[in-house]
């Protein structure tokens, strides 16, 4: 078990100030990145003979709660980080076994042969696994080690010094009532302190985000790019389950209202999916479907999963029971500035061992900072260095162009993208030199309703698809009711005049877990409803708001989905 940290400060009348905690390193944040930057971080403090704090705090309830993944893990990271990780019992069991690449159109399926992908493609050599639970490994090995691990607490600030850089960050308050005055049980937040902060929040975190625009960090180098990933885990015939099987699909058509699967538009962002066949977990056997809809349709909804995992799961065989699910918001690795403009977009399908080296070479380059003493944080360059260095920077040199090639449509975007990585593991990657970047931030790609006939979905059908409140309840989401809304409106005129006028109010459909309604209001005038109990932290809305009104920020930690296996 995970040790749940003892943080109370004592209550408001008692102590209005807030505690502070000294670390040499605060990580925010128990993902993969994160977990493997404190490892190696107590790695090198042993290896060296010195004392190095460092705590990581986790919003989750516990580590692993807020993870979902599709996920295949490359071990090439935890290779180089825990050598011995099978001795020590990693959750890493199923090896892939069967690799498989389709492209789903209104006629059917196409199989690409596997001669004619690229290596960079291939998940030979990679692992099937529940990302969560590697995640509560880590964790377990990061403890071992001496770290500190605070699962339940939110960062939600950002501490500056007087000089403007950061210097920690605080937790968010407990026992806050909905109208903002303290409950009874109200404990204020404590403060991290820290030589050096890992903001390892995953994507679109809500602190990273202010420090992104702070810092000007984005400058010059065009827009992020995200993707809503929603992954479900099913069980399925014993006899017709074959683990090890990893079917990444590409989608160049939808179903339409009598489950006809019918062609999309040639251009735009086609949808992507998978079907994956992990280890017994932990019922019979089970596959995984994970689907990532593309969201520039003002109609469109991540129910356009419904007929990609329905075409996956009559595939698979026959399905018993849907255990779990879940949402999450994808987006590619941010590069150091020094390579910013070299490699605006890079994209891949797998990042998890990304993050981990990323995660480690930061720590490497932290710890030389603390050694080095007053004015030691000169040594941080040696980060996007080393990070230039690696195979993680090769491996998403050779993809840069992937995803901004998909504006030219599923078989010219995936003819594009293929030749980049072929071209670049065969050594000729001189011949394709050129960077794409996207133009347009994803809330600028959201069309006008006006502009967009409305997408009929076929009803959930109970069988392999079902409604959104359902899903919501198997996702074990639940936040402390009386609380203060979490997504906040910069302007709550914006959600009418704008986004219900011109766009059909899209968030309602655009988030995965019902979170936002147009209901009427005084004088039958409508209005927007927003559910935050329902919240399951994709943080869609945050990111495809078309006039950036919807702001995602931390609710009380411990809250959100809990995640098993996932």
């Amino acid at each position: 078990m995970l040790r749940q940290a003892n943080l109370e400060a004592g209550s408001a009348m008692e102590a209005p100030q807030r505690e502070a905690m000294e670390f040499d390193v605060v990580i925010v944040g128990a993902g993969p990145s994160g977990l493997a930057a404190a490892i190696r971080l107590k790695q090198l403090a042993a290896e060296r003979g010195r004392e190095v704090s460092v705590c990581v705090i986790e919003k989750g309830s516990e580590v692993g709660a807020h993870i979902l993944s599709g996920a295949v893990i490359d071990p090439i990271a935890l290779d180089e980080l825990i050598p011995d990780w099978r001795d020590k019992g990693a959750p890493l069991v199923t090896p892939v076994t069967d690799d498989r690449f389709l492209i789903l159109s209104g006629r059917g399926s196409l199989r690409i042969p596997a001669w004619m992908l690229p290596p960079l493609m291939s998940n030979h050599g990679n692992y099937i696994v529940s990302l969560g639970n590697v995640c509560r490994w880590l964790a377990q090995q990061a403890e071992a080690l001496g770290v500190e691990i605070f699962p339940g607490f939110a960062a939600a600030e950002v501490l500056f010094d007087e000089e403007g850089a950061v210097r920690g960050v605080a937790t968010g308050d407990l026992g806050i009532a909905r109208d903002g005055t303290p409950k009874a049980s109200h404990t204020p937040g404590v403060e991290l302190h820290a030589k050096y902060t890992f903001f390892a929040e995953g994507a679109r975190g809500s602190l990273t985000k202010q420090l992104v625009e702070r810092f000007a960090l984005r400058d010059g180098i065009g827009p992020q790019k995200f993707g809503l990933g929603v992954k479900e885990l099913w069980q399925v015939d014993p006899a017709r389950h074959k683990p090890g099987l990893v079917c990444t699909a590409r989608l160049a058509a939808r179903f339409d209202d009598r489950r006809r699967l019918v062609p999309l538009p040639s251009r735009g962002q086609p949808g992507g999916g998978g079907l994956r066949r992990p280890p017994q977990l932990p019922e019979p056997a089970s596959v995984a479907v994970r689907g990532v809809p593309a969201l520039q349709d003002p109609s469109g909804d991540p129910a356009d999963l419904r007929g990609r995992q329905a075409a996956g799961l009559r595939r698979a065989g026959d399905q018993r029971g849907r255990p779990a699910i879940g949402a999450e918001a994808d987006l590619p690795r941010r590069l150091p500035d020094r390579l910013r403009r070299r490699v605006r977009q890079p994209a891949a399908d797998q990042g998890s061992h990304n993050a981990m080296k990323t995660g480690m070479l930061a720590a490497e380059a932290a710890f030389d900072a603390l050694a080095a003493g007053e004015g030691g944080s000169r040594l941080l360059a040696a980060y996007p260095e080393a990070f230039a260095r690696s195979w993680a920077w090769r491996d998403l040199y050779k993809v840069r162009n992937v995803k901004p090639g998909l504006r030219w449509g599923l078989w010219l975007g995936t003819l594009h993208g293929g030749l980049h990585m072929w071209l670049n593991d065969l050594g000729l990657g001189f011949l394709v030199p050129w960077t794409m970047k996207h133009g347009k931030a994803d809330h600028e790609t959201l069309k006008p309703a006006a502009a967009a006939p409305p997408i009929v979905y076929p009803k959930p059908d109970g069988a392999v698809s079902f409604d959104l409140l359902s899903s919501v309840f198997l996702s074990n989401t639940n936040h402390e009711e009386d609380q203060p809304v979490h997504l906040r409106l910069k302007d709550p005129a914006i959600a009418i005049d704008v986004n219900l006028t011109l766009y059909d109010a899209p968030e309602q459909r655009y988030c995965p877990a019902g979170v936002y309604e147009i209901v009427a209001g005084e004088g039958g005038r409508p209005r927007l409803q927003i559910n935050a109990q329902n919240c399951v932290h994709c943080k869609t809305c945050d990111i495809k708001d078309p006039r950036q009104n919807i702001d995602w920020v931390v609710p009380e930690g411990g809250g959100g989905p809990n995640y098993p296996n996932m």
